[in-house]
C-alpha cells in the first residue's frame, strides 16, 4: 500500500508538471506581440476590368492584285512568317509575254523618234538653202514631238506591265502568324472586281489590353503608368504592361461614365487570346504611407480596426485602410507612428 501510494504521488506530480508546461507553452505561443507602424513608399493604384483585344491594323488580309493560277503556296494555318517572305506565286507567263510585247513597242518608238530627228535635220539644211518652204520644217518638228510622245507612252505601258509582274509574287506585309488560308495551290484567282484574300496574318504585337476606368479614377491615369493584370484562364499568372493612351470621350455603362484606357502588353503574351477578360491594376503614383502587418487588421462587418497598447492593455482603435502590398496594409487614419499596434489579440479582446 505504501509503494502504491508513492507511485500514485509520483504520477500525479508528473501530470501536474506536464500540464503546467503545456499551459506555459500555449500561453507563450499565443501571447500578443506589438509592432510600431512604419513609413514606407506605397503605390497608389486604380482597379479596373479590361478585355484583351487585337490592335487596329494588327490583322492583315493579304490577297492577289492579278488574276491567274496559284503556282506556289508556302504557308499553312498557324505558321509563323517574317515580313517580306514569299507567301505565294501566281502563274506569270501571260504577263511576261505582255511585258515582252511592251518592250518591243518601246524599241519601235525609239526608232521612230530617231527617224524623226534625222528628217528634221535634213529639212532644216534644205530650208537654210531656201530649197523647201518654212512650213515643211514646222511639220517635221511636229512629227518629232509626236514620236517623242509615243516613246514616252510606250515606256509607261511597259512600267505598268512590270508592276503587274511584281504582283505575281505575294509577300507578307508584316511579321506574324497565319490565322487563315482561303486558297490552295492550283486554284485560279480572278482579281477583276475585288482582290481575293489568300491568307490572314495576325502580327506578333497584335494584342493590347483595353480597360474601362471609372470617371472618378481617370484623372490620375496617364500614359506610361505601369500596369499589372491577370486573366480568368490563368488566375495565378500575372502579366505586366503600361498605359499607352486614354480615350478622349467616355462611354456610359449602366449610367456610369467610363473611359477606355489602351494598355500595351510588356510580358510575353503567347498564352493570351483575344476577348479574354482581365483584372487590371494601374499604378498611378508612389507616395509615403503608414503601414502595419496585414495580420494586425481585424474586421467587424464593414469596419476595420486594430488593437493598440495603452497603459499595458489592448485598446480597440477603428482605422481607415488603403493599399495592400508585400504583406503590409496602409493605415490612412486611426493610428499614429509613435503608437504600438498589437498582433495576436483575439477579436473582442481588451
Amino acid at each position: 500500500m505504501i509503494a502504491a501510494a508513492a507511485v500514485l504521488a509520483i504520477a500525479l506530480a508528473v501530470g501536474v508538471w506536464g500540464w503546467q508546461s503545456r499551459s506555459a507553452s500555449t500561453s507563450s505561443a499565443s501571447a500578443p506581440r506589438s509592432v510600431s507602424p512604419e513609413r514606407r513608399s506605397v503605390a497608389s493604384s486604380v482597379l479596373a476590368t479590361g478585355v484583351v483585344r487585337l490592335r487596329v491594323g494588327a490583322e492583315v488580309r493579304v490577297g492577289s492584285q492579278v488574276s491567274g493560277i496559284v503556282q506556289e503556296l508556302h504557308v499553312t494555318v498557324g505558321s509563323h512568317i517574317e515580313r517580306d517572305a514569299v507567301i505565294a506565286r501566281i502563274d506569270s507567263r501571260a504577263i511576261e509575254a505582255r511585258l515582252a510585247q511592251a518592250r518591243a513597242q518601246v524599241a519601235v518608238s525609239e526608232q521612230e523618234l530617231a527617224r524623226a530627228r534625222v528628217e528634221l535635220a535634213r529639212v532644216q539644211k534644205l530650208e537654210a538653202s531656201r530649197l523647201v518652204a518654212p512650213s515643211e520644217v514646222e511639220d517635221r518638228q511636229l512629227a518629232l514631238a509626236e514620236a517623242a510622245a509615243r516613246l514616252e507612252k510606250a515606256r509607261r505601258d511597259a512600267q505598268v506591265v512590270e508592276t503587274e509582274l511584281g504582283y505575281t509574287v505575294i509577300r507578307a506585309p508584316i511579321t506574324g502568324t497565319v490565322a487563315s488560308v482561303t486558297t490552295q495551290k492550283g486554284e485560279t484567282v480572278a482579281a477583276s472586281f475585288t482582290t481575293p484574300t489568300f491568307v490572314t496574318i495576325i502580327g506578333d504585337d497584335a494584342l493590347q489590353l483595353v480597360a474601362m476606368v471609372d470617371e472618378t479614377d481617370i484623372g490620375s491615369v496617364a500614359a506610361g503608368n505601369p500596369v499589372s493584370f491577370s486573366v480568368e484562364a490563368f488566375p495565378a499568372e500575372e502579366f505586366s504592361g503600361h498605359v499607352e493612351s486614354v480615350a478622349p470621350r467616355g462611354t456610359i455603362i449602366s449610367g456610369v461614365v467610363n473611359y477606355e484606357v489602351m494598355i500595351g502588353i510588356d510580358s510575353p503574351a503567347g498564352v493570351l487570346k483575344p476577348d479574354m477578360t482581365a483584372n487590371v491594376t494601374i499604378e498611378t503614383a508612389q507616395r509615403t504611407a503608414l503601414v502595419v502587418p496585414n495580420e494586425a487588421i481585424l474586421r467587424d462587418g464593414s469596419d476595420r480596426y486594430v488593437y493598440v497598447e495603452v497603459d499595458g492593455r489592448p485598446q480597440r482603435r477603428d482605422v481607415v485602410i488603403g493599399a495592400r502590398a508585400g504583406g503590409v496594409t496602409e493605415i490612412r487614419r486611426g493610428v499614429t507612428p509613435d503608437e504600438r499596434v498589437l498582433i495576436g489579440v483575439e477579436a473582442g479582446g481588451g
